[in-house]
């Protein structure tokens, strides 16, 4: 029992730090979708050497896990309603 208490333990802390990651990376207060820019398409909103913490606090979404496309970019605009 003490085992299974453990391993849960475990888990959860590893899922709550992931989430915490996840977070960071698409950025304080967007919408997942929002940060899902692709790598293409991103359109530079940091300078080099830029935390994800100083990107977000930019506005913008931090996501390093793509080399040679900006890591910090501005999120994707909800769509204008046309009339």
């Amino acid at each position: 029992a003490a085992g299974q208490i453990f391993h849960k333990t475990v888990l959860l802390k590893y899922l709550w730090g992931k989430k915490a990651l996840e977070q960071q990376m698409l950025g304080e207060g967007w919408a997942a979708n929002q940060c899902a820019v692709p790598a293409k398409d991103r359109v530079d909103c940091g300078y080099p050497e830029v935390t994800p913490e100083q990107c977000n606090n930019r506005g913008c979404c931090f996501d390093s896990s793509i080399p040679g496309v900006p890591w910090c970019f501005k999120p994707l605009q909800e769509a204008e309603p046309t009339f």
